[in-house]
């Protein structure tokens, strides 16, 4: 397997987005961008900064690949030139959204705020009115779940880095979508993310998860099918987690990891 680009050719890429393909199937499993010789560190598996390696999902499926006889993974450059990094950023976002259920750790930079959405969406999303808050409230961006679960509390409702002692001073969550508020939901008890307080889910040390009901009529009304104020939302922002208070300056939380 190749370990690095000719001598000059690198230099000449640029930034580049590139596509990791599993030569059993031809299925796409990983999609990165990069410079230099970051295309073959990452299929090989020798580009990995520490974490959980072990769990890592593509290292695990290039374990796969190369233990297979004769087989090791194709590697794609599917877009070079690209002069810097920002714009590197978006368009391995856009090639990620047209490849599902691949082993990235993360979704693609702005993938909440500006990823694959019908139209209908995009038209309730931006035709909406902006809700006003009358308390403090904890918005959490479930796009990136949704699909998974059945319902939005489902998607809302594990699992977090938050502050749970601030996390506990607040009366409603909302679960939205690139800003659109698709749940009120008012948390009972938050509790540590781990199977043992949510039987269907899998440990995530570190994270909360919260037990709770959908919000009375009154408050669910008012915020429900609003638009989050975009004061509130820093667009392409990696962390789905936001405080919105009536009385006070958008806030940061601590960032999703």
């Amino acid at each position: 397997m190749r370990e690095r680009f000719p001598p000059g050719v690198a230099d000449r890429l640029q930034y580049y987005v590139y596509r990791l393909i599993d030569p059993r199937n031809g299925e796409t499993f990983y999609v990165g961008k990069g410079k230099g010789d970051r295309v073959f560190q990452h299929a090989s598996g020798s580009a990995e900064l520490g974490g959980t390696e072990l769990s890592d999902p593509k290292l695990e499926r290039i374990r796969q690949i190369n233990n297979a006889s004769g087989l090791r993974v194709q590697t794609i450059i599917h877009r070079h030139g690209i002069q810097d990094e920002k714009t590197a950023l978006l368009v391995e976002a856009a090639v990620m959204d047209c490849y599902p259920g691949l082993t990235n750790r993360v979704d693609g930079h702005g993938t909440d705020d500006f990823g694959v959405a019908h139209t209908r969406e995009i038209i309730a999303l931006y035709g909406a009115a902006e809700l006003v808050p009358r308390e403090t409230l904890l918005a959490i961006s479930i796009a990136g779940s949704i699909d998974q679960r059945e319902n939005a509390y489902e998607a809302v409702r594990f699992a977090w880095v938050l502050d749970v002692k601030k996390a506990r001073k607040v009366p409603l969550v909302l679960a939205h979508v690139r800003g659109l508020v698709k749940g009120v939901f008012r948390p009972l008890r938050w509790l540590e993310a781990t199977s043992g307080n949510f039987p269907s889910y899998w440990d995530r040390p570190g994270r909360w998860g919260f037990e709770g009901v959908e919000a009375e009529r009154p408050e669910r009304d008012h915020y429900l099918g609003k638009r989050i104020p975009d004061a509130y939302r820093r667009k392409g922002a990696a962390n789905p987690v936001r405080y919105i208070t009536p009385d006070s300056t958008p806030r940061r939380t601590r960032r999703r990891k």
